[in-house]
């Protein structure tokens, strides 16, 4: 019972956030709303038992991504942004997309749960928790694209450092 009221409570929380980002003419409020967002579908995560997620949701998401967000829309000249066409005529790009969801949404629901037929777990990936397996296939079989990931970063982290001093 307790877990149907969280679910109920992060999804609210999703998509109200979700729904104020889209909404409100305030890049800062859109963001906060975002930050949101964000944090309810932590809270899916964690009752999903995906506590890595959870974890990566928070920390990078959360706390990394949307601070930059923040920071950017601070540095940015919303007053010039905001006199700006805020929309473009590709309206009926929208539109399809809302129909291709609309025909999948009618699709799984008309379906049932036999759309949902998940495989199950061996024996030996029951004995160790979700974290720990992503470790193991992480830092043995994608060492090398996680390391390549990793320097990616921080040459994108040195260069926007490099790019915005040059402003200052």
């Amino acid at each position: 019972m307790t877990e149907t009221i969280f679910f109920y409570a992060f999804a609210l929380l999703t998509l109200g956030g979700g729904v104020l980002t889209i909404t409100r003419r305030n890049a800062v409020h859109s963001a906060i709303a975002l930050i949101v967002s964000l944090s309810g579908v932590a809270g899916l995560y964690l009752l999903q038992h995906a506590e890595f997620l959870f974890a990566v949701q928070i920390i990078l998401y959360v706390g990394g991504v949307m601070l930059l967000f923040l920071f950017v829309i601070m540095l940015v000249n919303l007053d010039e942004a905001a006199r700006d066409r805020q929309f473009n005529k590709q309206w009926w790009l929208a539109l399809a997309c809302v129909a291709v969801v609309g025909a999948e949404i009618v699709y799984f629901l008309r379906k049932g749960a036999a759309a949902f037929q998940l495989a199950q777990p061996s024996a030996e990936q029951m004995t160790q928790g979700n974290t720990e397996r992503l470790a193991d296939v992480l830092f043995s079989q994608y060492l090398v694209p996680f390391e390549v990931a990793s320097i990616l970063l921080l040459v994108a982290i040195i260069g926007s450092v490099i790019m915005g001093k040059k402003r200052v």
